[in-house]
């Protein structure tokens, strides 16, 4: 690549698979329409946990077409995976099977893995934790793809028929996001022509709930789940659990218009940081979020000016809040002020490691429609969140360049800029 610009990337293939419904045509309509998805946890009883109210996805494997070994086999996360990634090939129009299937990849973004499948498996082989000695022989015979998170890479690669680079990327509630980026990274470096990236994660389950709990990540308001997640609201308590999976077909831009490809959006531009500071903990200023996004923008090519939307992490909690407003001030400067932002955790939850692939897929259908969703449940705004964060009801609103922005435990900081390919001389 020396001497050119490395190759444009763009998404030409959205799956999505959450809380509201199975779909792009659903997620958007719950989007669009300010719908929340949140309710009183169903999968089990969550009467004894301080924090009951989740966003689940009404999901059946087999109507979805998952053959009954599959559904065996593959953990929920998985399932959801296979299922989202068969819906973004298909929408691509891309010929699968007459690509070179070493120039296709496969990468799939996970926090917490298979944890559904390993919580129902202990609960098993355990009778219910009351061995102290497990019997293994209870077991799902394919226990072992639920303990490693490769097995996620793999399934959607053996469901496209990818024999590229197949890898999982598990830095957090970041993943989403970084697993995007790292894919659009190998097709600009010549590694894969094409790439299915997303991200899943099923994290429902009762040792997760527990652990959110400890920490009171959480929230109480279990009187109200419909309105239970509030990001940026003066009255929010702590975040609400989610789950789902958004995929994509990634590919070389001049490949896409050469075969008539709808084109979503550009990756136009993607970086991220570490705070090197704390495990839970985010320093007030921002400064980490804001290098990732200045250096997204760098890579994009783009001023500050030039953000139409800012899709935030916005989960909820007072902590993550007040530093996300800080780092936009800090990297958009008086932009900041003008630009619309918004957080659907209000409206679909927090699903750990795949929100923010399930955030790419809003910011990408936010620019095809020319409409910012909402950050519902939004009516006493925190004063120290004094931004334009596009409260209860969707705007209509041109949009060429969206910022996508995400934050997880550990403390990963990750920006992705999204635009429109005309919006970019590069």
């Amino acid at each position: 690549m020396s001497g050119a610009y490395p190759r444009r990337v763009v998404i030409t293939g959205i799956g999505v698979t959450a809380p509201g419904g199975v779909g792009v045509k659903s997620f958007w309509n719950t989007l669009s329409g300010g719908h929340t998805a949140t309710r009183r946890i169903t999968f089990f009883d969550p009467s004894p946990f301080r924090s009951q109210v989740a966003a689940e996805v009404d999901f059946d494997a087999e109507l979805l077409g998952l053959s009954a070994q599959e559904i065996r086999r593959m953990d929920r996360a998985a399932q959801f995976a296979v299922v989202t990634a068969r819906d973004a090939v298909a929408d691509s129009g891309l010929e699968f099977t007459a690509l070179d299937p070493h120039r296709t990849g496969v990468t799939i973004g996970s926090a917490v893995g298979a944890t559904m499948g390993l919580d129902q498996e202990y609960r098993t082989v355990s009778d219910s934790g009351r061995l102290d000695l497990v019997d293994h022989t209870y077991a799902v015979p394919h226990l072992y793809n639920h303990l490693v998170p490769s097995s996620f890479a793999a399934e959607v690669a053996w469901a496209v028929g990818a024999e590229g680079p197949a890898t999982v990327v598990s830095t957090g509630c970041t993943s989403g996001l970084d697993a995007v980026g790292y894919a659009a990274d190998l097709i600009r470096e010549g590694s894969a022509d094409v790439m299915v990236a997303g991200a899943t994660d099923a994290p429902i389950s009762p040792i997760t709930v527990a652990c959110f709990d400890a920490i009171k990540a959480t929230t109480p308001r279990n009187d109200d789940p419909e309105h239970a997640s509030r990001p940026f609201d003066g009255t929010r308590n702590g975040f609400v659990l989610g789950e789902g999976a958004a995929v994509f077909v990634l590919e070389e831009l001049g490949s896409a218009r050469r075969r008539g490809a709808h084109v979503y959006a550009e990756i136009a531009g993607y970086a991220t940081r570490s705070n090197a500071f704390h495990m839970t903990g985010l320093r007030p200023d921002g400064r980490e979020m804001a290098e990732a996004i200045r250096v997204a923008l760098d890579e994009a090519r783009l001023d500050p000016e030039a953000v139409d939307y800012v899709n935030a992490h916005g989960s909820g909690t007072k902590q993550n809040d007040r530093h996300e407003t800080a780092a936009f001030k800090r990297s958009l400067g008086e932009h900041a002020y003008a630009v619309p932002v918004s957080s659907i955790k209000s409206m679909v939850g927090h699903s750990l490691g795949a929100i923010g692939a399930i955030e790419i897929a809003a910011s990408t259908l936010a620019m095809e429609h020319g409409v910012v969703p909402p950050t519902a449940n939004l009516h006493t705004p925190d004063p120290e969140c004094d931004l334009d964060y596009v409260p209860v009801t969707a705007r209509e609103w041109p949009t060429d360049a969206v910022l996508s922005v995400g934050s997880g435990f550990g403390g990963f900081q990750s920006a992705m800029v999204l635009a429109r390919p005309d919006r970019r001389n590069a």
